[in-house]
């Protein structure tokens, strides 16, 4: 039976998620990633076919691309991995999606856009919770307010977790700070710098400053200088995150994350299915201009994990249909706001 699409990093938690929602979109990738033995098992449980492959193999990866129209990139991290990749595509003409949210890596991938529209390729990353629901946002309040000079971005989650990838991301840029993008360029500033209250279906949350990837993409889809990012936390962790620039040294020593790694390693790969079902996102945006005038909105969703394997899938099928963009493209270019309201069980409230 005929293979749909590559699905790289299979094995990871997201991956096996993307890979067992592809049939509710009647999709069959081709699972592939480095280890046999979790593609096996995978492949037994959901019936599609595998390949081990690495990265490294520069001949093997594009031998296998080749006869895709579309890869999803699921295997982290991807400041390691994406380039590869996306080389990778540009070689074969194979449309590139993945699921990354670092900042640095949409940075990166973004000065391979010239490549990528003369090979009338497409290179969409963040094809998932990073950053599919704040970069539809940032695009909806843009449209209603063409002249917004600054914009914020918040999402908050309850009951879910994190996946090991996602953590692993997080300790790996332990000791980093923050960032958020003023007139323009992305700035490093403190993590936590700032924090308040936003209001969402008449509940409070208390958001903090973290460096989310919409800093980079969102100016990509907006054009909006000055652009920062936040998370829901607890306040009282918020108030000993502010501490956190007296220890960065500490930090970013290679021992310390060590011994967080092994701590993870004991852990569940990721939030199990009856937690994910009881899991939401809530999504706040709003832009201001230079008179004063704003404009807000809030959404809620599935949680993170879920909303990512079926906005990639989403998009997977789009691309299928000859529906993209060549070129570096974020949710919201190729697609437009109102993509997200294609996942299921996301409702976008009223603009205000």
């Amino acid at each position: 039976m005929q293979n749909d699409f590559l699905l790289y990093g299979a094995n990871g938690y997201t991956g096996r998620l993307i890979a067992r929602y592809a049939k509710q979109y009647n999709l069959r990738p081709l699972l592939a990633g480095r280890s046999a033995a979790a593609l096996q098992s995978l492949a037994s449980e959901t019936g599609f076919e595998y390949r081990v492959i690495d990265l490294n193999d520069k001949d093997g990866l594009q031998h296998t691309l080749k006869p895709f129209a579309v890869v999803v990139h699921a295997a982290g991290p991807f400041d390691v991995t994406a380039v590869a990749m996306v080389e990778a595509c540009l070689a074969t003409n194979t449309h590139y999606l993945d699921i990354n949210g670092d900042t640095n890596v949409f940075e990166t991938i973004k000065q391979y856009n010239q490549s990528a529209i003369s090979n009338n390729t497409m290179l969409l990353p963040g094809a998932g919770f990073d950053v599919v629901p704040t970069d539809c946002t940032a695009a909806l309040l843009k449209q209603h307010l063409p002249d917004a000079t600054s914009l914020e971005l918040a999402f908050v989650t309850t009951g879910g977790g994190l996946s090991h990838g996602t953590a692993k991301t997080m300790i790996n840029n332990l000791g980093s700070g923050g960032a958020r993008r003023k007139d323009g360029k992305i700035i490093r500033v403190p993590l936590g710098e700032h924090g308040f209250n936003i209001k969402i279906e008449g509940n409070d949350y208390f958001v903090m400053s973290i460096p989310w990837g919409d800093v980079s993409t969102a100016h990509f889809t907006t054009g909006i200088p000055d652009i920062e990012t936040f998370t829901g936390v607890p306040i009282n962790a918020y108030r000993l995150l502010k501490m956190q620039g007296a220890f960065n040294w500490l930090l970013r020593k290679e021992f310390v994350k060590n011994r967080l790694r092994a701590a993870l390693a004991k852990r569940p790969a990721g939030p199990d299915d009856a937690t994910r079902s009881k899991a939401r996102a809530l999504i706040w945006g709003r832009v201001t201009n230079n008179k004063g005038e704003s404009r807000t909105v809030a959404s809620a969703g599935p949680e993170g994990y879920t909303l990512t394997a079926h906005s990639t899938l989403l998009m997977v099928k789009k691309v299928l249909s000859g529906n993209l963009k060549a070129g570096y493209q974020t949710p919201a270019t190729a697609y437009g706001h109102a993509f997200v309201l294609e996942v299921p069980g996301f409702r976008r409230g009223e603009v205000y």
